[in-house]
């Protein structure tokens, strides 16, 4: 039986020679050779010395001050404050740095990829790739960067492991879906940070292959962190898949062996948690001389909540000044993909989407929230558009509750468009009228995407940068970290430890609890 999604990856003109891979199970009365598995060569596209590419270095810069923005604007919220004690327990000379501390403290790297992993991940906010399967690959970061200052590494080598460590997760997002099997997206993140980290400190296929390995062993895990009322899981799941491939490097560079073949085993991932013994799935990976450019494919937020809604807030805005009055809005019909009707939509069946009291991870979650708070607001904000307050007004839980979405089979083969030059994320709007007039209006991407009407250069994300830590970081200091950014790859390895960006200590919040964790 062939993946429903394999048509997805054929061949594609805009894809730098790329090779298609077939991946099925094989029984192991049929042994595969380690050179044709999966994860060897997902190990090869990481060790190989391939040339960079200038538009992706760049990129890489901005996915950086992107990550920057994002978790210092998420700095005193309860996760993070939660997972930055948990680090500060693990102090280290010459280790990695943690944002919102002082860079003369250092702390063990797996510690700071959880802290800084946590941070990044909790606004829901930064950069996003989606095809068969959902991915934030500027999750690697933390865990990247965080080894990079532990183990002396360059600029050079930390843009290297991050380029193979974004395609190799794009490609994996591109040809293999997890959520129809209800697992969560982390499964493909994993062996990415640790293939990414590989890559960075220059180890050896043999080694990178042991070490993608067992991070696809222990990284799968359901999606009920991203169902009914979710928690803050959601923000430490990325986080603890960076620490478990810092770990499973470490393990393959001492000489430690992993389940294998962890694809393609009889008794493995694809056989018993994704398609079963009969699938097949369709891998395309750059030839080695190629320059690793998948970063390009990607794309940030400019609105913090779940990424196909980042259209339809758009979409708000410039409906909105079509009405006279929210109040006499009787229904509103969002036509949009299977994915944003069954992921956060009414399609997900879950009250909790409709309930003024769930959490803000619900909320960012809800398009049906997000919808309605953006029609009569205007404008998105990451902290006052979801406060409690924000979401208990009685006009808005009336319009929220309007709100219905409905699969529109067009927008779903326009979602899975193979030229990423006509895929589209968003939907069409149908705002009924108390009177019986209609207003209706569609976006297919939002403002901020590389096709979109606005869409992001270095300029967007440094002003990204500036809006969310407004009031946490100085000018001066402001500054100092964009232009490390600006010079990523010609950094030396001492320099590394100033990719970060402390706080006064009088900004940073503690969690200060009667009941203390272990550590």
């Amino acid at each position: 039986m062939t993946s429903r999604l394999a048509w997805f990856l054929a061949p594609l003109p805009w894809l730098p020679r790329m090779k298609m891979h077939t991946v099925r199970v094989y029984p192991s009365a049929e042994p595969l050779p380690t050179r044709d598995q999966l994860a060897w060569k997902l190990a090869e596209v990481a060790s190989a010395s391939a040339p960079l590419d200038a538009a992706a270095v760049e990129m890489l810069a901005n996915r950086v001050i992107d990550n920057a923005g994002v978790a210092l604007a998420a700095i005193n919220r309860t996760p993070v404050r939660n997972a930055r004690e948990q680090a500060l327990a693990h102090p280290r000379p010459s280790g990695a740095t943690l944002f919102g501390i002082d860079s003369t403290r250092f702390f063990d790297a797996e510690w700071a990829a959880w802290a800084n992993g946590v941070a990044v991940r909790e606004l829901d906010m930064h950069d996003t790739f989606l095809a068969a399967d959902y991915s934030h690959p500027g999750d690697n970061l933390p865990p990247l960067i965080a080894v990079a200052q532990q183990c002396g590494r360059s600029g050079a080598d930390l843009v290297r492991g991050a380029l193979a460590a974004y395609e190799i997760q794009i490609s994996l997002v591109r040809g293999i879906c997890l959520h129809e099997h209800k697992k969560d997206h982390v499964a493909h993140l994993c062996p990415a940070q640790a293939a990414g980290i590989g890559a960075m400190l220059g180890l050896s296929t043999e080694v990178i292959y042991q070490a993608i390995q067992q991070a696809v062993h222990v990284s799968f895990a359901t999606r009920q962190s991203r169902k009914g009322e979710i928690s803050s899981w959601k923000a430490y799941a990325p986080a603890h898949a960076g620490k478990l491939a810092v770990e499973a490097v470490d393990r393959a560079m001492r000489g430690e062996r992993a389940p294998s073949p962890i694809y393609e085993g009889e008794d493995s991932v694809i056989a018993y948690m994704l398609s079963g013994k009969k699938a097949e799935y369709e891998i395309g990976l750059p030839e080695p001389e190629e320059p690793r450019r998948a970063i390009l494919d990607s794309y940030t937020k400019e609105h913090s909540a779940e990424y196909q809604s980042q259209a339809l807030i758009d979409l708000a805005f410039r409906m909105r000044e079509r009405l006279s009055s929210t109040d006499d809005v009787r229904r509103i019909t969002i036509h949009t993909s299977h994915h944003t009707h069954y992921v956060i939509g009414t399609g997900a069946g879950d009250p909790q989407k409709f309930s003024p009291t769930a959490s803000r991870e619900t909320l960012d979650h809800s398009i049906m929230y997000l919808f309605a708070v953006a029609l009569q607001d205007g404008v998105w904000h990451h902290v006052r558009s979801y406060l409690p307050e924000r979401a208990a007004r009685p006009d808005t839980v009336r319009l929220w509750q309007s709100v219905e979405t409905v699969e529109d089979p067009e927008w779903t083969r326009r979602y899975h468009d193979p030229d990423p030059a006509k895929r589209s994320f968003g939907g069409r709007v149908v705002i009924e009228m108390a009177d019986g007039s209609r207003v209706e209006d569609e976006l297919a991407v939002a403002n901020a995407h590389p096709a979109g009407a606005h869409p992001f250069a270095r300029q967007g994300y440094v002003g990204k940068f500036d809006a969310l830590t407004e009031g946490l970081v100085s000018r001066e200091e402001r500054g100092r970290f964009v232009s490390l950014c600006e010079r990523l790859p010609d950094l030396k390895a001492g320099e590394l430890a100033e990719l970060n960006v402390p706080l006064a200590e009088s900004a940073l919040e503690s969690t200060q609890r009667n009941q203390r964790g272990i550590f």
